[in-house]
């Protein structure tokens, strides 16, 4: 039996979404997570910030942490419904120790 791990995901959306959209996208990811018996602990907003190169031509982003349990197999869903939205700059998930 595969274990639930915790999660660590930082997000960078692209600064031209609304806040609405913004809200959605985050709101997905905590459905996918709930769905399948895991936990979001905590959301850290960080805000709009300077990038340290452009991605797809954007010189900003918006920044937000999420940490959750999961299970590996939901982990591969979230990262993969992120990778095809498009208002998502970039993504990068770190596994936490227990």
């Amino acid at each position: 039996m595969i274990g639930i791990n915790r999660y660590e995901l930082m997000l960078i959306v692209n600064p031209n979404a609304d806040e609405a959209r913004q809200t959605e996208i985050v709101d997905r990811l905590r459905t996918d997570v709930e769905k399948s018996k895991g936990a979001v602990v905590g959301i850290d907003e960080w805000g709009k910030r300077k990038l340290a190169y452009e991605i797809d031509k954007e010189s900003e982003g918006v920044y937000t942490v999420i940490t959750f349990t999961a299970e590996p197999k939901t982990l591969a869903e979230v990262e993969r419904v992120l990778s095809i939205t498009d208002e998502v700059l970039r993504f990068k998930t770190k596994r936490l120790k227990s």
